[in-house]
């Protein structure tokens, strides 16, 4: 099931930047923990950026330096901005809310990333 509408993704060339959004009017994103995801062809899915509670953000180290993600609870709204833009980024990104309490665990439809001249 999708939850969450995920939108900014295309191609973009090597260098460039692009950012992503997850937005999910009904709910309350302070009550959940944001991540984002990213699965490439042929690969596992991998955990890109993992948004604590407190406010500090993990990042995988392929993304350490050139990601940023972020979010706006009173927009609902999650964002992921990616920099310095790699072709071994291209993937299918993914945002999901885990909640902190009782609830669903929301996943975007994910959105396509591509990183070639």
């Amino acid at each position: 099931q999708v939850q969450l509408v995920e939108s900014g993704g295309g191609l973009v060339q090597p260098g460039g930047s692009l950012r992503l959004s997850c937005t999910a009017p009904g709910y309350i994103f302070s009550l959940y923990a944001a991540a984002w995801y990213r699965q490439a062809p042929g690969k596992q899915r991998e955990l890109v950026a993992d948004l604590g509670r407190g406010g500090s953000t993990t990042y995988a180290d392929s993304v350490k330096g050139r990601f940023t993600a972020s979010r706006d609870n009173l927009k609902n709204t999650v964002y992921l901005q990616m920099d310095s833009l790699k072709p071994e980024d291209t993937a299918t990104y993914y945002c999901n809310l885990r909640p902190y309490y009782d609830g669903d665990v929301l996943w975007g439809q994910g959105i396509q990333v591509t990183v070639s001249s």
